[in-house]
């Protein structure tokens, strides 16, 4: 288990949390900046569904330059990386949100918890997209260092 946790939390791994925080800065950026300031926060749930896959989107392009080439050093051509990427990327997005937002849903209607003046609903929305970034920043990890970028 001790080789198991070393292995795991290599040099690749720091450069992964360094590259996700470029990652972060753009997607989530985008995604609270859609969210925020555009007609997405009028349709609620359904504003952070669409919000988020736009700032993933967007976010998983600059993450796949940089941790193909930076973090995981992968020489492979052709479209095989890209959609295992992409097939990661999808299924952690996808576990990630489908746990957060009725998560924090639940969670902010039972006890009406309301943030720096916004609405339940809002302050709801808001917080399921950081819940949801944890989640997927755990699940995207390890999908990509042992699945999309595996080490043959």
């Amino acid at each position: 288990m001790k080789n198991f946790l070393k292995n795991f939390f290599d040099i690749k791994f720091w450069k992964f949390i360094l590259v996700g925080i470029i990652n972060t800065l753009v997607g989530n950026g985008l995604q609270f900046i859609l969210y925020n300031f555009t007609p997405l926060n009028l349709l609620e749930s359904t504003g952070v569904f669409i919000a988020s896959a736009l700032g993933y989107i967007i976010g998983s392009i600059v993450s796949y330059f940089l941790n193909k080439y930076f973090t995981f050093k992968n020489s492979e051509k052709g479209w095989r990386p890209i959609v295992r990427f992409a097939v990661n990327i999808a299924v952690c997005w996808v576990i990630a949100y489908v746990i957060a937002i009725p998560l924090t849903a639940f969670i902010c209607t039972s006890m009406s918890l309301s943030l720096f003046g916004m609405s339940v609903a809002d302050t709801s929305a808001n917080l399921s997209m950081l819940v949801g970034s944890v989640l997927f920043v755990i699940c995207n990890y390890t999908g990509q260092r042992f699945f999309a970028f595996k080490e043959k």
